[in-house]
């Protein structure tokens, strides 16, 4: 059996030797078959906001556009899959914001400690303006930003004890994702921070490896963290959204006509996205409740003094510092 990691060298070294033709035009003329992956499980919101898009293009291209979903980490893990979706290998893919960070510096704004104070003022930014403008950044590597799907406000969960200050974090070894920002953020509240792919987590905390993660409660739920890790913290640090790609060629392939259908419902996958979210994330946090996971409250303003020099340092940048204060404007 081929092994996903040789499928996926295979794949890069099939574009690397023969001119990179998009998967869209090695379609046949009939049909039309764009690939997109997401780490995410089935019943995901993204998944299936991405399904929505896939079921929309079908029906109104009469079958000649149509969609091929890949979940569950099925052809690797983010970094992968951006790099899979850059070189036209695969054509769309789901990541979390904080893995482009470091490729794509405006992303960072939307992952800022404590940039968004609630979910309604994420999505009220989102949605006037600042989605667009970190969307229209992706162009310059080869990808096109099509959607920007909220995920919900990203906590701490440990295995130990409650965190209700910073202090509480310390000595504690913790999975972030490889994001620089995510790493410092970590290191810089007390903890030890394990780049870790969401797939390692729970063998990791079961193992001893690490003593917790940070995520949303979705996720928390979805990837059965919460068997292992029975302390939920409600610290709110980042409402680091998801972000929908697709591969530069892969869009250029499709005829004008299919390629605004596809923009157009990705956008309006957002709103299906959210209400599939605002549903699953209730029906997790009962979930986890009922398994007897120990909540509690954090001191915020605490949270928020210790990750100031963090946020402070990345806004050094003007292009950050601007977009940052267009969100605080719309809080």
């Amino acid at each position: 059996m081929t092994s996903r990691r040789a499928f996926l060298a295979a794949g890069i070294g099939a574009l690397c030797a023969a001119p990179l033709l998009p998967r869209a035009l090695r379609a046949d003329d009939a049909a039309t078959v764009l690939t997109a992956t997401d780490v995410h499980v089935s019943n995901y919101p993204t998944v299936e906001a991405v399904r929505w898009i896939g079921e929309t293009l079908e029906r109104e291209t009469q079958g000649r556009v149509r969609l091929r979903q890949y979940h569950s980490g099925q052809l690797g893990r983010e970094a992968e899959a951006i790099d899979m979706a850059r070189f036209g290998a695969i054509d769309m893919t789901r990541v979390y914001a904080g893995a482009l960070n470091n490729a794509f510096p405006l992303t960072t704004a939307l992952c800022l400690p404590y940039a968004f104070d609630s979910v309604a003022h994420m999505r009220h930014a989102l949605d006037t303006g600042i989605a667009q403008t970190v969307l229209d950044g992706f162009g310059t590597r080869d990808l096109v930003g099509l959607a920007v799907y909220d995920s919900g406000a990203r906590c701490f969960y440990n295995t130990r004890h409650p965190i209700v200050t910073p202090k509480d974090l310390h000595g504690l070894k913790l999975r972030v994702a490889s994001s620089d920002m995510f790493i410092d953020l970590v290191r810089l509240l007390g903890a030890n921070p394990t780049p870790m792919s969401l797939g390692d987590t729970f063998s990791g905390m079961e193992t001893h490896m690490i003593d917790g993660a940070e995520n949303n409660m979705r996720s928390f739920h979805s990837s059965r963290h919460f068997e292992a890790a029975r302390f939920w913290s409600q610290s709110e640090h980042s409402y680091a959204p998801d972000i929908l790609l697709i591969s530069r060629r892969s869009l250029d392939a499709l005829r004008p006509g299919d390629r605004d259908l596809l923009i157009d419902t990705a956008r309006a996958s957002v709103p299906v996205m959210r209400k599939l979210w605002d549903e699953s994330e209730g029906a997790a946090r009962t979930a986890v409740a009922d398994y007897g996971i120990a909540f509690n409250e954090v001191d915020m303003d605490a949270f928020r003094e210790a990750a100031r020099p963090l946020r402070d340092r990345y806004l050094r940048q003007p292009e950050l510092q601007a977009l940052y204060a267009r969100i605080r404007e719309l809080a």
